[in-house]
């Protein structure tokens, strides 16, 4: 069965992207360091493109999260033959915000790459949507990302007990070509293998949520 966000928690949009996208993200792939598998973006005119209103990136979480859906976060990872890094299985479970705040069931508060991040109960995370838009062929050998179709319905899943997760779920291997969006729920199980023969992988990552965070805490925005 062909997965999807309905159903199992995960969708592959081929050839989603438009060529004036594909070229705003040919030139922030441009921008990368190589040294650096993962940057953190905030400020960069190209990615505010990529998710504005009328983008396809945006289109597709509007399709899910409805018309109030906004890019939150964004991560630009560029894997190499020099940064072929393994990545086990695991959830994404921080939030990019403004400040640090008192907030119940919020916390603790971290940095990375200079921006403010921290985790928040798990009824937050289940109503956000992740997705990756790739600029490179993405093929079995170039390790593509895991995931554990439906694992986001279990909600925070404790450390000791991800394994027993992931075995009892059906793994798919997200494969892309160039412009393919993988859209997923942001709680669900994945993880990346270092690429077997590893040629560059560069993928543009985006949260998406449609709702204010509490009082006082805001999202970052990108």
């Amino acid at each position: 069965m062909r997965p999807t966000l309905e159903t199992t928690g995960a969708e592959c949009f081929s050839k989603a992207l438009s060529d004036a996208e594909f070229q705003l993200l040919e030139q922030l792939g441009e921008e990368t360091d190589p040294r650096q598998p993962g940057q953190r973006l905030k400020g960069n005119p190209a990615s505010k493109l990529l998710t504005q209103n009328q983008s396809a990136m945006r289109d597709i979480a509007v399709q899910f999260l409805g018309p109030n859906a906004r890019a939150v976060r964004a991560i630009l990872f560029d894997k190499t033959a020099d940064n072929n890094w393994p990545l086990g299985w695991h959830q994404d479970r921080t939030i990019c915000v403004k400040r640090i705040a008192d907030v119940a069931e919020f916390g603790p508060f971290t940095r990375k790459s200079g921006l403010l991040h921290v985790q928040p109960p798990a009824s937050i995370l289940e109503h956000m949507l992740t997705l990756r838009v790739h600029l490179d062929p993405c093929g079995a050998e170039n390790a593509p990302l895991k995931v554990a179709l439906g694992s986001h319905k279990l909600g925070l899943v404790r450390v000791d007990d991800i394994a027993d997760a992931v075995a009892s779920s059906e793994q798919v291997d997200c494969l892309a070509k160039p412009r393919d969006i993988w859209a997923y729920r942001t709680l669900i199980l994945h993880a990346s293998d270092a690429a077997q023969h590893p040629t560059r992988r560069r993928v543009l990552q985006v949260d998406f949520a449609a709702f204010d965070l509490p009082d006082p805490l805001e999202w970052a925005g990108i």
